[in-house]
């Protein structure tokens, strides 16, 4: 990737990637701007901008931000025009109430399924999550989430695993808003997701649904006092 500053645009020359199209890199690249918040809630997407930006056509960008209108992290406005989707409390807490729903019964089935494989993938992807820095937030957040599907991966409903994975999408955008948050950072996340992980493996559904509904619904209630003006202690 090469990078050229100006004092009024980052221009940027993406490299071929091999097997993949104009229109999937400009898709992933948009996406990764939007879930990071390089690209802001409800910030117009100018095809022109971000043709220079990426260095990549304007068809292939405007189909790109088709696809992410249907990923809800990109909405049209006046027909024609595309800006990132909005971010409110209310969507959150939508988002929030989906995931712990669709979860709980994809990691009932992932439980009712399980496998001596299964179980090893997921002790294995418990270990790399834990080994990665924190600090270091877009690789711990990739590990993350390969951590959370791999919960739900035994489950046997490729559907439900789409949805579950697109609410993930969707959330990690308030959880890069939590993370600015000192007292998100004072959690014991790590904690946390080694309890799912013992009630996973010990083949507990009921232990394993409530240790990962609370684990969400911490993160919900520091996102809720953030959109309400305050932080919790």
């Amino acid at each position: 990737m090469n990078i050229d500053q100006s004092p009024n645009i980052v221009e940027v020359t993406l490299e071929p990637e091999k097997g993949i199209s104009a229109t999937q890199s400009a898709y992933k690249h948009i996406q990764h701007m939007i879930l990071v918040g390089e690209l802001p809630p409800g910030e117009k997407l100018k095809i022109d901008s971000l043709r220079k930006m990426l260095g990549i056509g304007a068809s292939p960008i405007r189909e790109a931000l088709s696809l992410l209108t249907s990923d809800m992290l990109v909405e049209r406005y006046d027909q024609r025009g595309f800006r990132t989707a909005a971010a409110s409390k209310e969507n959150f807490e939508e988002i929030l109430t989906l995931r712990c729903s669709l979860e709980i019964m994809a990691l009932r089935s992932s439980i009712a399924n399980a496998t001596q494989q299964w179980e090893e993938e997921l002790v294995l992807s418990h270990h790399r999550m834990s080994r990665s820095k924190t600090s270091d937030t877009e690789n711990f957040e990739t590990l993350h989430k390969a951590f959370h599907m791999c919960l739900l991966s035994s489950s046997g409903s490729p559907t439900l695993i789409k949805f579950c994975s697109q609410l993930y999408d969707l959330n990690i955008r308030y959880r890069y808003i939590a993370a600015r948050s000192m007292s998100y950072r004072s959690r014991d996340v790590s904690g946390e997701h080694k309890d799912i992980l013992e009630a996973a493996t010990s083949r507990d559904p009921d232990l394993a649904a409530e240790r990962l509904v609370n684990h969400y619904r911490l993160t919900g209630a520091y996102l809720t006092g953030l959109f309400d003006g305050k932080e919790n202690s």
